[in-house]
């Protein structure tokens, strides 16, 4: 694995729709890629793991998921977008933005360019928290 891989869900449109725009307006050091199409054994990564949060796999660098991958992504991005992921990766606002990003994930069926289809079923772990 030469580039790290930020993997979300294809099956969302709603993230879809954010994986566009990161691969278009943040253009990051990494590989953008839809779980669905992506070898999990080899990022050492689980489908329940990335079935409940976006999740940043690079080498040498402890696989991290949800605000915190979005900090790393961002990290690793052009200076505006470094400077937002280095506040975000900052603990107390990474733990501030656990709920904000559950919310999402539990509504992203309801978030613009989501749809129906995007809604996480009744019994996933993420609808939980």
């Amino acid at each position: 694995m030469d580039r790290p891989t930020f993997l979300f869900d294809g099956d969302c449109a709603f993230c879809s729709s954010c994986a566009r725009f990161i691969e278009n307006r943040i253009k990051p050091q990494a590989d953008v890629v839809a779980w669905q199409f992506a070898d999990l054994d080899a990022l050492g990564v689980t489908e329940d793991q990335v079935s409940s949060a976006v999740y940043y796999v690079a080498q040498g660098h402890p696989v991290t998921a949800g605000p915190a991958a979005i900090a790393d992504l961002l990290r690793g991005s052009t200076l505006p977008w470094r400077l937002a992921g280095g506040v975000l990766a900052f603990r107390p606002v990474t733990a501030l933005a656990w709920p904000v990003y559950r919310w999402v994930a539990r509504n992203r069926h309801r978030m613009p360019g989501g749809t129906a289809a995007c809604a996480l079923p009744e019994n996933h772990p993420a609808r939980a928290s």
